[in-house]
C-alpha cells in the first residue's frame, strides 16, 4: 500500500496570519492550490507540506495524497480497519477518512 504525500492539514482561525507566519519558518504558498481569498492554501518548505483551512473543519487532520485512494481503503478494510468517511464512486478524484486508536483524523486525499 503506497500512502502518497505526507501533510498536515491545520484548521487556522485566521488564514492570513496563519499564512504570514509560516512564511516567516520559510514555507511558500503553491500558487496552484487554494488561496487566501478562498480561505484554503497549500504550503510547502522543501518536502514538507502543510495544508492551512479557515473555517473548513475543527480539528487538524493528518492527510495522505495516494495515487490510489481506493486500493489504500480496500486494503485498511481488509485489515479490520473502520472507515468513518468511505470514498464515493468508482474512479477519479476521492477521499477517505478514517480515525486512529487516539480519535486523531486521517485522510487519504486523492486530486
Amino acid at each position: 500500500m503506497t500512502l502518497g504525500q505526507f501533510s498536515l492539514s491545520l484548521a487556522v482561525k485566521d488564514i492570513e496570519k496563519s499564512k504570514a507566519f509560516y512564511e516567516a519558518l520559510g514555507f511558500s504558498a503553491m500558487t496552484e492550490c487554494g488561496s487566501v481569498e478562498d480561505k484554503w492554501l497549500i504550503m510547502k518548505h522543501g518536502d514538507v507540506m502543510i495544508g492551512l483551512f479557515e473555517g473548513m473543519f475543527d480539528e487538524n487532520i493528518i492527510t495522505f495524497n495516494p495515487t490510489d485512494v481506493r486500493a489504500v481503503e480496500a486494503s485498511l478494510k481488509a485489515q479490520g480497519i473502520n472507515i468513518d468517511v468511505p470514498v464515493k464512486g468508482d474512479s477519479g478524484p476521492g477521499h477517505c477518512v478514517l480515525k486512529d486508536p487516539d480519535g486523531n483524523q486521517i485522510m487519504f486525499d486523492q486530486f
